[in-house]
């Protein structure tokens, strides 16, 4: 039986008291903050890459527009991908994994808070190193997906691409570091009693995640080592005219690419299943065929990358493989599915905003699925495969599927996080701004690509065909972005009106709601054991009334770690060495040194330091 290390705290230790000011914010270790920091530094980043998909809509909004140059285009369509995946929908992710994860397993913090810091700054280090690329007017230029030998020297002489590679590498320690960490913590930290299925539904679907992680992100991290060796030290990893291979980059790239889709989505997945049974009035259906339909999506998920690659020849057996597994993994996806509607069913439903998100998620993301489907048929493909059919596919996946349920969790679990309620009336026009906006712009692309016009493209010309529904898309997506307005607005004067939240305004079954909103700096004065699946029901029936609202309390006697800047130090020491491959070299000889040693030097002894000075930190 799993229990919070923190329970062995010597009985002498010092009170726990919350820090205000800057500092405290730079040099924290509470996993609470750092899931704040990780939300508003990923919503920041995802309204950049909104901002650049507007521009390439009101580009492609009518025939022959010279509205953006053509590299420029390329580097906002390159950038505007990276920026969704990396920047945008997974540490909003990390922002619910952070906060939440402990709540709900009844720990005071994660297992390991040092580096839980350190991997929200190396994820801001990588974020900087990719946007920082607008102002050189050298941003990554060769798509989001940086196929070779597209990405290599001879086509991609400047350092767009460098940034691209230094970006995501430094974005993957965040992402690996992230998941050791939870991992860890979700095997060791839980509450007494609560057996692994007793977690709740957001808890198994993140666990999921990180073994996700933890075994794709190492596979990108080779390739984009691979891809700097082709352009730093002149290997031939994907040079085909000194024997390499470029499909090697695509295979490489869609073994992670493909598990990456359910990073993106799994969280989404746990999220909408913990806010349907709360506002449905009932427990989760099917909880255990859930569990097990996520792990076996995980396992497939890994066996299906082929299927981004049909159209590169790799001969019909490999394709009618991948395409039978691209078939079956749809069996746990409609198991989800099936369950969250027999969730719904016969329940007492509660109309609230999370439940309107909630239940846009499923809409929008069965059609992305209905699609992605067509796509497991090797001839369709063919036909679809590089054209605006396979834009709206995954659109409809990840921003229908991801975006809609990141923003159910908001509206759900933000009263906890800051203490105030959001306004449900704005909150509403919201969703159906945002369900609107979002339909107009990408649905219609389904008709365009199916009228033959191919993804990628600056422009076209008149006469194609093309015109009309690309006006409308670029009008939709206008009434997609005014929808974010409304929610930064939702946030504002929510705050300013002050009405406080309940520990627990909705109802919750899970050990989030049983604590103060916004939680102390220890989480819970007395670690809670558990008892059943819905552990704050469970209590409630026993007890035949609400509970009252549990007191604030002063912490004393509970030790939790000392603040620390050295996560900071050594994430900025990383951010350093990779620089210097950025920089170039300072002396002409030897010529065939491309990066700045003394940068490169000084990065790995700020790295260095910063590792011996935290190993010996005091807790």
């Amino acid at each position: 039986m799993a229990t919070s290390a923190v329970e062995h705290a010597a009985p002498d230790a010092p009170a726990a008291h919350s820090k205000t000011g800057v500092w405290s914010w730079i040099t924290t270790v509470d996993h609470k903050r750092i899931g704040i920091m990780y939300g508003v530094s990923a919503f920041v980043f995802f309204m950049f890459g909104g901002l650049e998909a507007l521009l390439l809509r009101i580009q492609l909004g009518s025939a022959d527009n010279t509205f953006l140059s053509p590299d420029v285009y390329n580097q906002l369509f390159t950038m505007h991908g990276t920026t969704m995946i990396f920047l945008g929908v997974m540490p909003l992710s990390a922002m619910f994994f952070n906060f939440m994860i402990p709540l709900q397993i009844g720990a005071r913090d994660v297992v390991f808070p040092r580096l839980n810091s350190f991997s929200f700054w190396m994820f801001l280090v990588g974020a900087i190193v990719l946007n920082v690329s607008f102002l050189f007017n050298a941003a990554p230029n060769a798509g989001w997906f940086g196929y070779a030998n597209l990405t290599e020297t001879q086509y991609s002489p400047g350092l767009n691409t460098d940034f691209w590679v230094i970006g995501l590498m430094a974005l993957g320690v965040a992402s690996l570091a992230a998941a050791v960490n939870f991992f860890v913590t979700i095997i060791n930290m839980r509450a007494p009693g609560m057996r692994l299925l007793r977690m709740p539904m957001f808890v198994w679907m993140s666990f999921i995640t990180q073994v996700l992680l933890l075994l794709a992100f190492p596979i990108i991290t080779v390739a984009l080592i691979f891809l700097m060796a082709d352009r730093y030290f002149g290997a031939n990893f994907f040079q085909p005219d000194a024997n390499g291979d470029p499909m090697l980059w695509q295979h490489l790239f869609w073994i992670f690419g493909h598990p990456e889709v359910y990073i993106l989505i799994l969280p989404p997945f746990g999220i909408v299943s913990e806010i349907l049974p709360v506002f449905s009035r009932k427990p989760l259906f099917g909880y255990a065929a859930m569990v097990f339909s996520g792990a076996f999506i995980a396992v497939l998920g890994f066996g299906v990358w082929s299927h981004h690659m049909f159209a590169t020849g790799m001969g019909p057996i490999a394709d009618a493989s991948f395409g039978l597994l691209t078939l079956l993994i749809a069996i746990p996806t409609g198991v989800k599915i099936f369950n969250w509607i027999g969730t719904i069913w016969g329940g007492s439903l509660q109309m609230k905003t999370p439940m309107y998100f909630a239940l846009g998620f499923i809409a929008m993301f069965i059609i992305g699925g209905l699609s992605g489907i067509m796509h497991a048929a090797v001839p369709a493909d063919l036909q679809q495969t590089d054209t605006y059919f396979v834009v709206a596919h995954f659109h409809y996946v990840l921003f229908g599927g991801s975006i809609f349920a990141l923003l159910a969790g908001a509206y759900y679990w933000m009263p906890k996080m800051f203490g105030f309620m959001l306004n449900e009336r704005i909150g509403k026009i919201q969703f159906w701004l945002m369900f609107i906006g979002f339909n107009i712009t990408f649905f219609p692309m389904h008709f365009l690509g199916l009228h033959g016009m191919p993804r990628r493209v600056y422009t076209y010309p008149e006469g194609l065909g093309f015109e009309f529904w690309n006006l409308i898309e670029t009008a939709g997506s206008m009434l997609l972005g005014f929808s974010f307005l409304v929610f930064i607005w939702n946030i504002w004067l929510s705050k300013r009106a002050g009405v406080a939240a309940p520990a627990d305004p909705w109802d919750g079954a899970t050990l989030e709601w049983s604590i103060p909103s916004p939680p102390q700096e220890f989480n819970f004065a007395e670690i809670p054991t558990v008892h059943a699946r819905d552990p704050l029901w469970e209590q409630k029936r026993s007890q035949g009334r609400p509970l009252p609202e549990p007191p604030r309390v002063s912490g004393e006697g509970i030790h939790l770690p000392n603040p620390s800047v050295k996560p900071l130090i050594t994430a900025l020491g990383i951010g350093v060495f990779f620089t210097g491959f950025l920089l170039g070299s300072p002396w002409p000889i030897p010529a065939s040194l491309t990066i700045n040693l003394p940068v490169v030097l000084i990065g790995f002894a700020m790295t260095a330091y910063g590792i011996l000075s935290w190993a010996f930190e005091p807790a």
